[in-house]
């Protein structure tokens, strides 16, 4: 390539058009919520009182949590996938839907005797719901690294971070259809660390795919 065509190449390229993250990730969340649902039905399907539970107040507020970390994580991967960006505004939503899930504990110790505290943390599908998460996890984490992909991240791994708390948050969404570990607390330690592996996972591929 000649002189004069390199630097007419690169000054086409700093006058492009940024890649924008936001309409492709906003499709991989919809292929992820389809690609899970599939998983979900298939290997576990919706409890058998869930009719009854959606009248109660702990079995709702599952389902506002994951949405809660979910709405977070979608913040901070716009946020990271932006060079420079940033990611205070995003960061207090994450923030939030934490204080959420701390204020929801905080009440159900305040609420029932101190020997109940123990079972209900530790629950009945602890070993499930740890395998159940990541499981259901995997199809959109691959879905939102690739939407992600189409940024300019300067922190991959952060990015990655935050695409698989986002997977993780769209896992737990539907795992909680199917859990009968209600209690706070429960959430609290299982949905956490269960996302938390989620989270690791995406911190570690995306600090190699997403580099440019």
């Amino acid at each position: 390539m000649k002189t004069g065509d390199l630097i007419e190449a690169i000054a086409a390229d700093a006058g492009a058009e940024p890649k924008r993250p936001a309409p492709a990730l906003m499709l991989a969340l919809g292929g992820s919520a389809v690609a899970a649902g599939a998983l979900f039905f298939a290997a576990l399907g919706p409890r058998p009182d869930i009719a009854a539970a959606l009248g109660t107040m702990r079995f709702p507020f599952k389902f506002v949590v994951t949405l809660a970390f979910g709405l977070a994580a979608v913040a901070l991967a716009l946020r990271l996938a932006r060079p420079g960006a940033a990611i205070g505004p995003a960061a207090g939503f994450l923030f939030g839907a934490a204080a959420l899930l701390a204020v929801a504990v905080g009440f159900e110790l305040a609420t029932i005797p101190s020997n109940a505290w123990e079972p209900r943390l530790v629950g009945r599908n602890a070993t499930l719901c740890l395998a159940s998460i990541p499981l259901l996890s995997a199809p959109p984490l691959t879905l939102i690294l690739a939407a992600l992909g189409r940024g300019a991240p300067d922190r991959p791994a952060a990015l990655g971070a935050a695409a698989g708390l986002l997977a993780g948050a769209v896992g737990a969404t539907f795992y909680a259809a199917h859990c009968v570990d209600d209690s706070p607390l429960f959430v609290a330690v299982w949905y956490t660390l269960a996302v938390g592996l989620v989270t690791i996972a995406g911190a570690a591929i995306g600090s190699r795919v997403l580099k440019w």
